[in-house]
């Protein structure tokens, strides 16, 4: 019965390569998604001497946007091969500018990138906020502050269970 579960336990464990394939796929996608922000920051460049502030802002807002997009991607792709796949090999042992993201720093993270993220967009709606009827800005100010909220209940939750794991375990008195 224990060679069964040694089997099973190894089956279970080989099979976190299969997440290989979800990160190449990632990787895929960020490079189409590099080729849509050069076609973006050449439209913009192309564009730079006709356009008001108001539009060259919200031209920014777009290139910032498609970055931390990127960044979000690369930072799950990294972190979850890391905690998932297998460690990256260096000479020294590790991946020096990768710090430390382990799932509960990449949880953070992620909720705050999608903040970042909210922001920047509800900032491009609010300086076209003309294009939008009232009902839908207030929709996207929810949408918006839910994701404020969510992110700041994950961040309280993380140091909860940090703080939970670093106190010591409370001994039982023995009767």
């Amino acid at each position: 019965m224990k060679s069964l579960e040694l089997f099973v336990e190894r089956i279970i464990l080989a099979s976190r390569w299969v997440l290989v394939v979800f990160y190449l796929g990632l990787a895929a996608a960020l490079f189409v998604y590099a080729f849509s922000f050069i076609m973006k920051f050449i439209k913009v460049a192309a564009s730079v001497m006709t356009l008001d502030e108001a539009d060259m802002i919200l031209a920014m807002l777009g290139l910032i946007d498609a970055a931390l997009v990127a960044s979000l991607v690369v930072m799950v792709m990294i972190s979850g091969y890391e905690n998932f796949v297998s460690r990256f090999d260096e000479a020294d042992g590790e991946v020096s500018f990768l710090g430390k993201l382990d799932a509960g720093s990449l949880k953070i993270k992620v909720a705050s990138s999608i903040v970042a993220i909210s922001s920047i967009h509800l900032l491009q709606v609010f300086l076209n906020s003309d294009q939008y009827d009232t009902t839908k800005l207030i929709l996207m100010t929810g949408i918006h502050l839910a994701f404020v909220v969510s992110a700041l209940m994950l961040g309280m939750l993380e140091r909860l269970m940090a703080k939970k794991k670093d106190e010591p375990a409370e001994e039982t008195p023995h009767v």
